[in-house]
């Protein structure tokens, strides 16, 4: 049977509401399940944030882009190491990407070097228009620091929060909850899903109600359809917003799942030439997926023995994520650093992380891996 590496994990929750939608005929991409699905995700990340659900959440980052003004030959700088829909929007805009690498300490977007940039910067009038770092697998970015720098250069500060819904960064702070905006994704293979979807979340109103104007096709207030400005079939589908309704039940014990499978598979996986996904004092990472490395020298084997092997077995992994800077469709874009990201991203995998995998599942992806590395010495 095959282990994969995050599949969607349903709680039989979800069927009330989605019955609910169906019963009320409310199959149209606006309704009263959707009106609730974005109360409940603002009140579980705290007070004042205003949620908009939409259908992806390179949508949420393609429209908090926009309502941030960034335009062609603008620049937004962003953390080199994620995945692709966290970056396209800025083509959308026609704005230039700049990358930086990440902090070797925390595998986040290296505040240090972004600081040295941010003075460069000023100094040469070149300031970007916007800032995107990634909560990589699950873990959040230094908020407070991001926030300061921010400040101080009037940039503003989009966190992609794809992956790290239900984690938190410091004294409680949720995840997502940074910046002038953030975002979230609901695809299929994260902490919930609502099949597929996205939410953008804000402390501005302004930018809240723009991202609705602006998602249900810039429609003006007229009794025809009139249009001042272009606009998207951005929304999330009422429907599913049922299905996240459902989903946020159960948010919480999601996360602790994936974090047992992480401290499980580090147990057992302790050896030398395996460094695992660090966590920062005070944070709690959803552990998304359980990322590490392995050193060759090391070990004696690669990455991609092991993954090859695991797939021998039918269990899914996957490498880290490609660094964009090394991707061809970007390829002279401006880089910022010493190369961790790429060094991830050679000796990096992501082991099975669902929180549907059972202990006996867990267990042969272990007795795989484990077996590579005793024959190997």
């Amino acid at each position: 049977m095959r282990i994969f590496l995050s599949r969607p994990h349903m709680s039989g929750h979800e069927k009330h509401y989605v019955n609910e939608a169906f019963s009320s005929n409310f199959i149209a991409p606006l309704g009263p399940q959707l009106d609730a699905f974005e109360r409940k995700l603002s009140d579980y990340l705290g007070t004042d944030f205003y949620c908009v659900g939409l259908s992806s959440g390179s949508a949420a980052l393609h429209l908090a882009l926009r309502i941030a003004d960034v335009g062609p030959n603008d620049e937004v700088w962003i953390s080199s190491m994620t995945f692709a829909g966290g970056i396209f929007p800025v083509n959308y805009l026609g704005a230039t990407p700049r990358f930086f690498d990440l902090d070797p300490l925390s595998w986040s977007i290296d505040t240090s070097r972004l600081a040295e940039e941010l003075a460069k910067a000023r100094a040469e009038n070149r300031l970007p228009k916007a800032i995107v770092p990634t909560d990589l697998y699950g873990q959040s970015a230094d908020i407070d620091r991001l926030e300061m720098l921010a400040k101080q250069y009037g940039v503003r500060l989009i966190f992609d929060s794809a992956e790290s819904l239900g984690g938190s960064y410091k004294n409680g702070r949720k995840a997502g909850t940074g910046g002038d905006a953030a975002i979230l994704s609901f695809n299929g293979n994260k902490i919930i899903t609502t099949s597929g979807g996205g939410m953008l979340i804000t402390r501005n109103k302004d930018w809240a109600d723009k991202a609705r104007f602006l998602a249900t096709q810039a429609r003006d207030s007229a009794p025809h359809y009139e249009h001042s400005t272009y606009g998207y079939n951005y929304r999330l589908s009422n429907i599913c917003a049922a299905i996240g309704l459902g989903q946020m039940e159960v948010l919480d014990d999601r996360v602790t799942r994936r974090r047992e499978i992480f401290s499980r598979y580090k147990a057992a996986l302790s050896h030398t030439g395996i460094t695992f996904m660090p966590e920062p004092k005070g944070q709690h990472s959803t552990r998304w997926l359980t990322a590490l490395t392995i050193d060759p020298n090391e070990t004696g084997v690669t990455r991609e023995d092991i993954r090859l092997k695991l797939m021998e077995r039918q269990i899914e992994s996957r490498p880290l994520w490609k660094p964009m800077h090394m991707q061809p469709l970007y390829a002279g874009s401006p880089y910022h650093g010493a190369g961790v990201d790429e060094s991830l991203f050679a000796n990096g995998i992501c082991l099975p992380s669902g929180s549907d995998m059972t202990e006996d599942q867990q267990d042969e992806v272990i007795e795989v891996i484990t077996a590579i590395l005793d024959i190997t010495g």
